[in-house]
């Protein structure tokens, strides 16, 4: 789907903020791994989310969306797929289509192991170029052997615990997937990491939803000590917290060009986007608060640094907010975001520097100075299939004022499928092509 987004401002009003995908992907697999049959609230259902309920059926969960909830069955014991599971089945081979989620290939790749699935997991898009080695590689020396370090692959044996160690910096989804399944297994494990930790706050989302299905991890000085032989139960109903990661694109606009409120946010989260608020303020926007609504209203704003390393998905709509701000914003550490969706460091240049927008893009950072001068004539903007991409250059039209076309607009799909909606409701003036 191409679309074709006018340069009409939004109006000031309210959005609500559909469930966090990441909260989601975590809710679903810690029911499906519990002891009794779990209830799950999420507002708001996308392709990734669609992607780990759907391996998880294959794993041997049952889950079935209603109206009035999500219903999850456990897998309750590793016993073979029976081959009427949805993801397929042959034998007692497991197949465990990702999609596109990273999320879902990364967190389940253990906990398959732990289970003793014999298992060949596969992907599309860039998922087969996103690197899995590292994990794969520390899952063989405890027993889980992979026939390559990329997608396809075919897991077997099952994980003994131990010591797991692990690079901090490359991706938190090992840690998560390790999280989930170390309690799993007879024995005491630990995950030790070599070098700093980054994206820590999808780290503490784990640790929440772990502690809220009565498992029990502890901290260390240089990583988590995780008991065996834990059993999960579930609280048997469980809302998903709403996204601070998608609230981000509303807060921006209204930072921009007049004053948008985003319901349905815990103010207490561990979501590492919730710095959204912060940055912000600190850009000199104004933001308030009230019960579960944040507001952001527009201010003059100035350019600042910021370091990326524990909020990369934010990047490309801070690339949005530095063009609207005054003098030069420095967004750093940000090199893990050329393994994304697309490359988002250079997909992101590209797109700012075709609206108008001065950008200097380095290895692990991008510079953008404030100000927008949008040449004459149309400007095609690609998504290179990144819902990401999309919804932020949208963003930039409406608050930037410019006319523009994005290509495979439908990557929204990912994770917020009724973001045009929203746009729409706001005064947002879109075509599709």
């Amino acid at each position: 789907m191409n679309i074709k987004i006018e340069k009409t401002p939004l109006k000031q009003g309210q959005v609500r903020i559909i469930s966090s995908k990441s909260d989601g992907h975590r809710s679903l697999i810690a029911a499906a791994l519990a002891e009794e049959e779990s209830v799950l609230f999420v507002d708001g259902w996308s392709e990734d989310m669609e992607a780990t309920a759907r391996c998880l059926q294959s794993l041997g969960a049952e889950i079935e969306r209603e109206p009035s909830g999500i219903y999850v069955m456990p897998i309750a014991c590793p016993l073979p797929c029976p081959p009427d599971r949805i993801g397929q089945a042959d034998g007692q081979l497991c197949i465990l289509a990702c999609g596109e989620s990273g999320s879902t290939l990364r967190f389940l790749l253990p906990i398959a192991g732990a289970l003793g699935k014999h298992c060949r997991f596969e992907g599309k898009g860039r998922l087969p170029e996103r690197p899995i080695g590292v994990l794969l590689d520390e899952m063989a020396r405890h027993g889980c052997k992979a026939d390559s370090d990329h997608l396809p692959v075919t897991l077997e044996g099952k994980l003994r615990s131990g010591v797991y160690t692990l690079p901090g910096n490359v991706s938190s989804q090992f840690i998560t997937g390790l999280l989930f399944a170390l309690p799993l297994l007879e024995g005491e494990s630990e995950i030790r990491l070599t070098t700093k930790i980054e994206s820590k706050g999808y780290i503490d989302m784990t640790l929440k939803t772990l502690k809220a299905f009565g498992v029990t991890v502890t901290e260390t000085e240089s990583g988590w000590s995780i008991p065996g032989g834990q059993k999960y139960h579930g609280p048997r109903m469980r809302y998903a917290e709403g996204d601070w990661s998608n609230a981000a694109f509303w807060l921006v606009a209204g930072a921009i060009g007049g004053s948008i409120g985003c319901q349905g946010l815990d103010m207490e989260s561990p979501q590492g986007d919730r710095a959204i608020a912060a940055l912000l303020e600190e850009f000199g926007a104004e933001t308030k608060v009230a019960l579960n609504q944040i507001t952001a209203t527009h201010k003059e704003m100035k350019g600042i640094r910021i370091d990326a390393s524990q909020i990369p998905d934010l990047v490309p709509i801070l690339c949005v907010a530095a063009a609207a701000a005054e003098g030069k914003t420095e967004i750093y550490n940000a090199g893990r975001l050329r393994m994304k969706e697309s490359d988002r460091l250079a997909v992101m240049a590209e797109s700012m520097q075709k609206i108008g927008v001065e950008v200097e893009e380095r290895p692990d950072s991008i510079i953008i100075t404030g100000g927008c001068n949008p040449p004459e004539g149309e400007i095609v903007i690609d998504s290179h299939n990144d819902h990401r991409i999309v919804m932020a250059m949208a963003i930039a039209a409406v608050s930037l004022g410019v006319e523009l076309t994005i290509l495979g607009a439908e990557a929204v799909n990912k994770s917020y499928p009724s973001f045009f909606i929203e746009l729409a409701k706001l005064g947002g003036v879109t075509n599709v092509l």
